[in-house]
């Protein structure tokens, strides 16, 4: 019973970790973290052991798809493949120009 009241949390910190990193806390994603505490705590008093693992799994599968999903874009990003890079390319021009102290020209800017 302690092992799985330890994975279960565990499983839930690293869910919480993905759900703020990859979907974001701003206010209007506020209902995908406040989804997920309510999963938890709404079957914190479950007794069925199958039910549980079943939980536990399902948890730790969509952590898993957030990262992966999180990992992929990145990739995408990383070697060019159909993405619109426009942004990046601005943000980073942008730092190159401040930390040699210039600005953007207006083109540039957003």
């Amino acid at each position: 019973m302690r092992s799985d009241a330890f994975q279960t949390a565990n499983i839930y910190r690293l869910l919480l970790k993905a759900v703020k990193k990859h979907i974001g806390k701003e206010e209007n994603k506020r209902h995908f973290i406040e989804f997920v505490t309510s999963e938890f705590r709404n079957n914190r008093n479950l007794s069925d052991c199958v039910a549980i693992q079943q939980k536990i799994k399902l948890a730790r599968d969509y952590t898993f798809l957030l990262n992966s999903v999180h990992h992929h874009k990145d990739l995408l990003f990383s070697y060019n493949i159909a993405v619109d890079r426009s942004d990046e390319v601005k943000r980073t021009l942008g730092k190159s120009a401040s930390s040699v102290g210039l600005q953007l020209p207006e083109v540039y800017q957003p």
